[in-house]
């Protein structure tokens, strides 16, 4: 069995508690696990948030500013600090780390995609530990991943990885918010993402962070259908990453499916910004997640945003819950008029959109 890649997300929320200064220990006790899964044969990678976070630290600046400007420049300042950090705590232990920043821009595009891969591939290699994280100093809305749970999703995929560890400062996924309900369960291990359970991930996590459970359900949810098993654990549990690598009970594990999802469309669902949304009927729903067509103007009953030919769009259902993600073949100008139309009425009124499906199911990930 070959060298198994992992990647460790760390959130703000544990690297940083209470968005104040980074938490050095945690850093130390982090930088040992790391190295022994290297040393029993295992690369791992890390995800790291808290740039904004350490920024903020060695600014001097206590409150967590709300203008563009200056979160980015505490990126700035805070990709530096951060990054001296791992430096310092992985060289003591005479492990060299290599930093990777990456936004939607750099991972939208399928060649840029690729090469960073190759980029980690060599990296890993060289027996480097990754340092990844959004490069917060110049992404805008437009280029965000918003937060790092999605980012390590799409780094698993890329890498190829066997295992993914959310570290958070919750335990994993409860049957009902426990913020809310007293009487909430841990889930040790889900098979299956009803709707149910995404309901109970409740809303976003501490003010310091950009993550929450919803999150890291939607990273669940690709990972799931990648072949991918993935941990959300309390990221201060002792020793937490070894037993989640050992496949010891901690937190929740989300199990893998049979990995039906090639490296391309893992891209589509991962690498691209939806540019918009998808609105389709009840039948069309049933023909894409369960006899695998392309969606048609004539299952659609609605959409949002602006987008053109080759843009990554989100399709969900009448209730809003989330069907796929895929590549749109027409623009949002084109789909609003016809939407909802059959094939024969669109060679009728717009012969030069006639014959064009919505999405292709070889570039829809149905999730």
């Amino acid at each position: 069995m070959g060298a198994r890649r992992i990647v460790i997300k760390v959130g703000t929320s544990t690297l940083a508690p209470g968005g104040g200064a980074v938490d050095r220990a945690f850093v130390e006790s982090l930088a040992d696990q790391v190295c022994e899964l290297r040393a029993n044969g295992d690369m791992p990678l890390i995800v790291s948030s808290g740039a904004i976070a350490a920024g903020l630290e060695r600014l001097g600046i206590e409150k967590r500013p709300t203008d563009m400007p200056s979160l980015q420049a505490a990126a700035s300042v805070g990709q530096v600090a951060l990054i001296e950090t791992y430096a310092d705590v992985f060289a003591r232990r005479g492990v060299s780390v290599g930093q990777v920043l990456l936004t939607r821009h750099d991972t939208g595009h399928r060649e840029a995609y690729l090469h960073a891969r190759d980029t980690f591939d060599r990296l890993l290699d060289l027996g480097i530990v990754p340092i990844v994280n959004e490069n917060d100093t110049v992404a805008v809305d437009e280029i965000k991943f918003g937060d790092n749970d999605t980012l390590a999703a799409l780094v698993a995929t890329m890498v190829g990885a066997g295992l993914v560890v959310l570290l958070s400062d919750i335990e994993g996924l409860y049957d009902a918010d426990p913020r809310v309900v007293a009487e909430a369960q841990l889930l040790a291990q889900v098979d299956v993402l009803t709707e149910d359970l995404v309901a109970a991930a409740g809303g976003a996590g501490t003010d310091g962070g950009s993550g929450g459970m919803v999150t890291k359900i939607e990273a669940a949810r690709v990972l799931m259908k990648a072949g991918i098993p993935l941990v959300v654990c309390d990221g201060h549990r002792p020793n937490v990453v070894i037993d989640a690598a050992s496949g010891l009970p901690c937190g929740t594990m989300f199990a893998p499916g049979e990995g039906t999802i090639g490296a391309r469309k893992l891209w589509i669902a991962l690498g691209r910004s939806p540019a918009g949304s998808i609105i389709v009927d009840d039948g069309a729903k049933t023909a894409l997640t369960q006899r695998g067509t392309s969606l048609l103007p004539a299952g659609v009953i609605g959409l949002t945003g602006t987008f053109e030919a080759g843009d990554a769009v989100v399709l969900t259902d009448v209730t809003g819950a989330l069907v796929g993600r895929g590549l749109s073949e027409v623009s949002s100008v084109e789909l609003d008029r016809v939407k909802g139309m059959k094939t024969s009425a669109i060679s009728a009124e717009f012969p030069l959109l006639a014959g064009k499906e919505v999405v292709h199911r070889d570039r829809l990930v149905i999730l």
